[in-house]
């Protein structure tokens, strides 16, 4: 008989102990769900504000203006791929 009232006793403390843990776990994921994610992802957000900021003012610094075009001459890149694809042979139209 006492063997029976061991058992139940042990099976009861793990189960208390087991909910005491979930309980533990579930308060420590709302802490983190309402603190610490928001503010981890206000300081994403900050940080790349900062670098758009920085990248905005160096464009400043280059004298380039808003709407201004850049050409960039691609020549000798486009130059070895034409020789690349083979020759160009002229045609003369016959009549």
């Amino acid at each position: 008989m006492s063997m029976m009232y061991l058992n139940i006793i042990l099976f009861l403390t793990n189960f208390i102990r087991t909910l005491l843990i979930i309980v533990l776990i579930y308060m420590v994921i709302r802490v983190f769900s309402k603190y610490v994610f928001p503010y981890l992802f206000e300081k994403g957000v900050k940080n790349i504000q900062q670098k758009m900021e920085n990248q905005y003012r160096e464009n400043q610094r280059q004298g380039r203006r808003e709407g201004d075009v850049t050409i960039e001459d691609k020549r000798r890149n486009a130059s070895n791929n034409r020789r690349s694809e083979g020759e160009y042979v002229d045609f003369e139209e016959v009549e």
